[in-house]
């Protein structure tokens, strides 16, 4: 009994020394082989395929900061981009090329001290097709207080809500206007009244890779910076014979007048407010229909493309300030018709009142025959 229990207390001792090596075996330091806490987070992200062009790409980093990052497009050049104060997020600053593959390199450092490497690429949008617009009126143009602005495109427009949010006017003046669709390929901005004078405005058509429907997006952005002139206002009262002209409200003028014929609504010169649309000092009048063709007139001023102008007609002397006898323009003898012409901007609004036609919004630029309530409503917002 005695051997045995010996034994049994040698084989407990040996259990018990395996069990306390186990226990007490030299322990890993905390922490050694955790991850690093810094996580990068970018947009668009890695594998994106068909991303924006002119959205700026994003970097952010959480439980970290920024030490570099680079953007490269397909050639190795880097795209510039600009480092937040905080060292937390980097933005893009110049807009991508489409259909191209951008890569990712960068570093940050967590708050635990190690660094974390950014790799990723993205693939940017290859469109169907890139169409062109179009902005009027033009950079340091000076115009007058009826003018609206014009966005034209090459092909027609079926995502109007989009294309629209990419439109915006400032000016100097406390304004209210209103976008209004005049058809898929033109766009128009007026404000409820005319423009006050001597507003500065800035237009901006933000639509490099904007989509407009079909596939199709904006070939480039396009800009304006264009003032409103003095307030004139050409005033034709048919009966009248005389054509007024105002600014501010006052009369400065007041040229006999022959307009077009009272009895006849095909030639009468229509109700309507009309904008002068361009001018020239000699233009050829054609209307076979009636008779005549390549007819020089002088001093001519377009306010609609149904076919009025103001403009010399000394050829009718007899009737001017007498008779309304023309086809629908406003004759002038010609020193009126300089002094008129001279005077005259693009823009400057045309308001023809007592007429027995009034003619209907579709000859350009009919946007102030359209009244305020109906234009809002021609807008894609």
């Amino acid at each position: 009994m005695h051997r045995r229990f010996v034994a049994l207390l040698a084989a407990l001792a040996l259990l018990t020394g395996c069990g306390a090596s186990v226990e007490q075996g030299t322990p890993k330091p905390l922490g050694g082989d955790a991850p690093p806490v810094a996580k990068f987070t970018t947009e668009p992200a890695d594998g994106a395929t068909g991303a924006p062009v002119g959205t700026p790409v994003r970097v952010t980093v959480a439980e970290g900061t920024i030490d570099q990052v680079a953007l490269t497009n397909p050639e190795g050049a880097t795209v510039a981009g600009a480092l937040a104060e905080d060292k937390r997020s980097w933005s893009s600053t110049e807009p991508l090329g489409f259909g191209k593959k951008y890569t990712y390199a960068g570093r940050a450092t967590g708050t635990d001290g190690k660094p974390v490497d950014l790799t990723g690429s993205f693939t940017t949008l290859d469109p169907a097709a890139q169409v062109r617009a179009t902005l009027f009126p033009g950079d340091d143009q000076t115009v007058g207080v009826a003018i609206p602005i014009m966005v034209k495109f090459e092909a027609d427009v079926t995502d109007r809500a989009t294309v629209e949010k990419a439109l915006t006017v400032t000016s100097s003046a406390d304004v209210r206007g209103s976008w209004a669709w005049l058809s898929a390929r033109e766009v128009h901005y007026r404000p409820e009244k005319y423009w006050p004078a001597n507003t500065r405005v800035h237009v901006e058509a933000k639509l490099y890779g904007v989509p407009y429907g079909g596939g199709a997006v904006g070939r480039a952005d396009v800009t304006s910076d264009f003032t409103i002139g003095r307030n004139q206002v050409v005033k034709i009262d048919n009966p009248s014979h005389q054509l007024v002209v105002q600014r501010d409200g006052q009369t400065v003028a007041s040229y006999p007048a022959s307009f077009g014929r009272d009895a006849d609504p095909e030639l009468t010169t229509p109700n309507g407010t009309f904008v002068v649309m361009e001018k020239f000092s000699e233009f050829s009048f054609d209307n076979p229909r009636y008779g005549y063709t390549n007819v020089l007139k002088k001093w001519a001023v377009r306010f609609s493309n149904h076919g009025e102008f103001i403009h010399e007609n000394n050829d009718n002397a007899a009737n001017i300030g007498k008779n309304n006898t023309s086809h629908g323009c406003a004759n002038l003898l010609e020193a009126d018709a300089k002094a008129y012409y001279d005077s005259a901007l693009v823009g400057d609004p045309v308001e023809v009142t007592n007429s027995i036609t009034t003619l209907p919004a579709q000859y350009d630029w009919y946007d102030w025959q359209v009244p305020w309530a109906q234009w809002q409503e021609m807008s894609a917002l």
